[in-house]
């Protein structure tokens, strides 16, 4: 599919999908990147609870890394993150699909449509993990550099410190003086 403007279309389909919508629908949970079963059926055009009623039917499908469901405190927590009262009167605890839940979601969901969300939505997730790990390169070479430069810069710390103390030591005198007693000046 190609890319224009912010949007994934393919070539023969009549959605076009944001790839910014893609991208905020894509949550961190329990370390898994995750999507919400409402989100999922909102790309994919159906009801939430006709992604789940074709989840449940093809349970063996979704084990625990593709799919779980959240705990109250972690709905709560997302809930609280968007700054809502209720979502849209949820009466059931919301299902995360991972990357490979999503993926499995296309042998459940068998529509032109869902092939076409869940490509992409894969090519989501492969830009991504590209930009994560272009940030994490970047990181890395900031930290070299950081750890380079702090080594000049204690050295230079260090010589200036001792210039500092130097300079606050009383100077001793050049030369010397006779002192005489009995000597009147």
């Amino acid at each position: 599919m190609p890319i224009w403007r912010g949007f994934v279309m393919s070539k023969n389909t009549e959605s076009i999908i944001p790839i910014e919508r893609i991208y905020k629908s894509i949550f961190l949970i329990r370390g898994h990147k995750v999507i919400l079963d409402k989100d999922l059926a909102e790309l994919y055009g159906v009801s939430t609870t006709n992604l789940n009623k074709a989840v449940a039917r093809n349970i063996t499908r979704f084990p625990e890394d593709f799919m779980f469901q959240l705990s109250r405190p972690e709905f709560q927590n997302l809930k609280f993150h968007f700054g809502t009262s209720s979502w849209g009167g949820t009466r059931k605890l919301p299902k995360a699909f991972t990357e490979q839940g999503i993926a499995m979601l296309s042998s459940v969901l068998r529509s032109k449509r869902a092939v076409d969300v869940n490509i992409a939505i894969m090519r989501t997730f492969v830009k991504l993990r590209q930009i994560l790990a272009t940030n994490n390169a970047l990181r890395r070479k900031i930290e070299a550099m950081e750890r380079k430069y702090d080594e000049q810069f204690k050295f230079i710390f260090n010589i200036l410190t001792e210039m500092t103390l130097a300079d606050e030591k009383p100077k001793s005198k050049i030369g010397c003086l006779a002192e005489s007693k009995g000597r009147k000046k």
